[in-house]
């Protein structure tokens, strides 16, 4: 399955974030291609389209300057079978952190430790990785594109980064994952992602104008549980229902292309903010309430297999997030996804240009008022909530008559 180029897709994409289910990640140790098949039959079997997957950045490149090439071929096998399914892949390169638990591998840590956005080894030893696996994937015909890692801002904690800094990182690491992936067909896509304290956190170095300048599209992760939405507002909530379409509004604010796609790349139903209850309805409304947006690029749910419970020392909601229980059986969340996706593609929802927009006037210390809770995130929701479609506009937007003009806004809302 051929990849279109991303200004052609005729509709948004469907899929899932790929978790092995025997094993987790760590089934990368002993890989076995019949147990990915079967994982990737099912994922199949729901009618979605692609999926994204993530080897451990240890067992890629265990000494900075050894990839080992054996890894690199499990994971060119996986995206070949993924094709079998006749799915799509997104491969995330530097996996730094999955799930609550981070994977670096000993060369940065503890004698060695290198601070892995700043040290300039360090940053070259990852860009070697990417043009690495670009060079193994590239000519993969079910390939649609390579990022850089998973929330990779989630190890500012043990990596301290400014803002300039950041942006050096990425643009070092997205240069070499397009030179890694220079021999593939047009339209392959070379990305980065950043989970949400990006668009809401205040001061946090990985900034919503790096997340929606940089790489080829802009991807969001818009989860419940951020602000402690779920908990704030309630799990069937508008301020919930409505909370990925949010973040692609949100996410179109801030880029200098006012065509440039989104991807509402993961969002889940994680227990117990979302009770496996709603989270059928959950689901649906998400993914309908989503593709109203125009300019998705696509939703891919998080995640396909739950982590079965043998394995220890996952946060609760962890164990529960998959489409799929850890025999393998279907969820009820499953159904409901499927049965949304399928609703997309037989009639598309209207993905018109929004006409009214909500000013947002933050600074880089006020970027809360954006997420959960803020004055911002609420006011938005409010008008949601009273059958308005808005979109968002920067202040510093908001007396431009050619981007107006260009993003088809025609009336503009204060926040109080």
């Amino acid at each position: 399955m051929s990849t279109p180029p991303v200004s052609s897709a005729p509709a948004p994409r469907f899929g899932v974030n790929y978790t092995p289910r025997r094993g987790w990640f760590h089934s990368w140790h002993d890989f076995d291609p019949a147990h990915a098949r079967e994982d990737l039959a099912q994922i199949a079997g729901l009618g979605l389209d692609h999926i994204r997957v993530f080897h451990l950045w240890p067992l890629l490149q265990p000494n900075r300057t050894l990839i080992r090439g054996a890894a690199v071929d499990q994971l060119v096998q996986l995206v070949d079978l993924a094709a079998e399914a006749g799915l799509d892949v997104l491969v995330d390169g530097v996996q730094g952190h999955l799930s609550s638990f981070d994977f670096y591998p000993e060369w940065t840590r503890s004698w060695h430790h290198r601070n892995v956005f700043t040290d300039p080894e360090a940053i070259e030893a990852q860009a070697e990785l990417l043009r690495v696996l670009g060079r193994a994937l590239a000519d993969r015909p079910n390939l649609i594109g390579l990022q850089l890692g998973n929330e990779l801002n989630n190890l500012v904690e043990h990596n301290p980064v400014t803002v300039a800094e950041v942006d050096h990182y990425l643009d070092t690491l997205l240069a070499a994952a397009r030179n890694g992936l220079s021999a593939a067909p047009p339209g392959r896509l070379v990305t980065h992602s950043a989970y949400d304290a990006a668009w809401y956190g205040d001061d946090h170095p990985f900034t919503p104008e790096a997340s929606a300048r940089k790489g080829d599209l802009t991807t969001v992760h818009p989860w419940v549980f951020s602000g402690d939405c779920a908990r704030r507002y309630g799990p069937l909530s508008p301020q919930v229902l409505h909370l990925a379409e949010y973040g692609v509004e949100l996410a179109k604010a801030y880029a200098e292309d006012v065509t440039r796609p989104v991807w509402a790349q993961e969002t889940g139903a994680p227990e117990p903010h979302i009770p496996a209850a709603d989270a059928p309805a959950f689901a649906r409304a998400t993914v309908l309430n989503a593709s109203e947006c125009a300019g998705l690029w696509g939703v891919t749910w998080w995640c396909s297999h739950d982590v079965d419970r043998s394995l220890a020392d996952y946060p609760e909601l962890e164990y529960t997030l998959g489409l799929f229980d850890s025999a393998g059986r279907p969820k009820p969340i499953a159904t409901a996804l499927a049965e949304a996706v399928a609703e997309v593609r037989a009639k598309p929802r209207p993905a018109q240009p929004r006409d009214l927009a909500l000013v947002l006037d933050c600074t880089p210390a006020t970027r809360s008022a954006s997420g959960p809770g803020g004055a911002y995130f609420e006011a938005w929701m409010w008008l949601r909530s009273q059958g308005v479609r808005p979109t968002v506009v920067l202040a510093s937007h908001a007396d431009d008559a050619d981007h107006l003009s260009a993003r088809g806004i025609t009336d503009l809302v204060r926040n109080p």
